[in-house]
């Protein structure tokens, strides 16, 4: 094997394999490598959307998809103007690989596999020559300013042009540091609450549609669907909080309290609403009369917890037993008491310094002719296709910027 490339990618993931293949299609004759410390790439593009590579999301806003972004949102609106949803929706079916949306905007290719994403790159990286270099553990990087040389587990490399697409890698987050970056620290995002509660310890599974949910002591809010779990709660209310609050809830160590309004609405226009059902059901049992579209199961629950038992009709509740129904439907809190990882996804909030990166192209402003993409930078994004979409668009627009030097 030639040591020496004229542009190295660490990292053999989405991002990576994005950058060379662009690289490589762009600048015929230029020779490529991908360096990946596993012994095949790709793994997180295999095993995300349950296998099913979600690979982006059906929104076409710049101004919008931006917002899906915790981390980043101000930085990625140029690049999101150069390449975004639509230019990736045409990338892949260029290539022969249709994708389909979803109702709830998430979008996958059309076979339903992850698999049909992976061979799209394999082949693209052969039919361009980049060199595929597995088992290769990066462990330090030095520069003179014109040549890089990377140390690995298989020996060293040199290359002209470096891009680093390793995803939340503290290891590599080490090497950049020793290089002259500033790194973030880093601290999980998207993960689902556990909380112990007997409001909750019975119904999992029980989604209530759209919640409002509040971290209290903060200015963290969030709405959507909810689901109850065996160990907490989940679902696009909580992961979208578990995102933007990433590290104001590590600071807390994931322990704080929530407020949940389930049913959108203010205490009082909700006790009013009581005093009509009050009226209204009179004769009816309160635990078997759901009301503001609730799940039977958790209205019961709420139920039961504002004092109210199981043979009380409508008729009979007083004054204290309303308010605190009305409460429990409006305000109810909750207290976290941990994290737990959401599904298989593994995201982190932390990376390359982003005042340390030039975004019109990805490259350094640290380092000549080195270029971050994808995870590696303090960019992360709620779930639902929005992290690949950072990590093809930085990747493009890096391929663009090297072949254009």
């Amino acid at each position: 094997m030639n040591k020496r490339k004229d542009i190295i990618i660490i990292g053999g993931g989405a991002a990576g394999f994005f950058a060379a293949v662009n690289i490589a299609e762009q600048h015929p004759g230029v020779s490529v490598a991908i360096l990946e410390r596993g012994k095949e790439g790709l793994q997180k593009v295999k095993i995300s959307g349950g296998g099913r590579c979600n690979v982006t999301h059906a929104e076409f806003i710049p101004s919008e998809l931006v917002h899906n972004y915790p981390r980043g949102e101000k930085e990625l609106l140029g690049p999101f103007h150069s390449f975004m949803t639509g230019d990736t929706i045409a990338w892949f079916e260029d290539r022969g690989v249709a994708l389909k949306i979803e109702e709830d905007g998430r979008m996958f290719p059309v076979s339903n596999s992850s698999q049909t994403i992976i061979d799209c790159f394999l082949n693209e990286a052969q039919k361009h020559s980049v060199e595929l270099l597995y088992n290769h553990a990066v462990k330090a990087i030095r520069t003179n300013q014109s040549v890089f040389f990377i140390e690995t587990s298989q020996g060293i490399l040199e290359c002209d042009k470096l891009v680093v697409a390793t995803g939340s890698n503290p290891k590599m987050w080490k090497v950049l540091q020793d290089l002259g970056h500033t790194i973030v620290q880093p601290v999980p995002s998207l993960f689902t609450f556990d909380i112990k509660d007997k409001r909750i310890k019975g119904i999992p599974g029980v989604v209530a549609q759209n919640v409002e949910v509040k971290v209290r002591g903060t200015d963290l809010v969030s709405e959507g669907p909810l689901l109850i779990t065996h160990v907490g709660m989940s679902a696009p209310a909580i992961l979208k909080l578990s995102a933007f609050g990433a590290v104001e809830l590590a600071k807390r160590n994931y322990n704080f309290n929530i407020e949940i309004n389930f049913i959108r609405q203010e205490a009082d226009v909700c006790l009013d609403h009581l005093k009509n059902f009050k009226q209204d059901f009179a004769k009816k049992l309160v635990v078997n009369s759901t009301q503001f579209d609730l799940p039977k199961r958790l209205w019961k629950q709420l139920v039961l917890a504002s004092n109210i038992n199981e043979s009380q009709r409508w008729a009979e509740l007083n004054k204290q037993q309303l308010e605190a129904l009305s409460l429990q439907l409006t305000e109810a809190v909750f207290n976290v008491t941990g994290k737990s990882t959401f599904k298989e996804e593994f995201v982190t909030a932390g990376g390359v310094d982003l005042k340390e990166i030039n975004f019109k192209t990805y490259q350094s402003k640290c380092i000549p002719n080195l270029y971050l993409v994808g995870e590696v930078i303090n960019v992360d994004a709620v779930t639902g296709g929005f992290n690949f979409q950072n990590a093809w668009t930085g990747a493009y627009i890096a391929s663009k910027s090297i072949v254009a030097v």
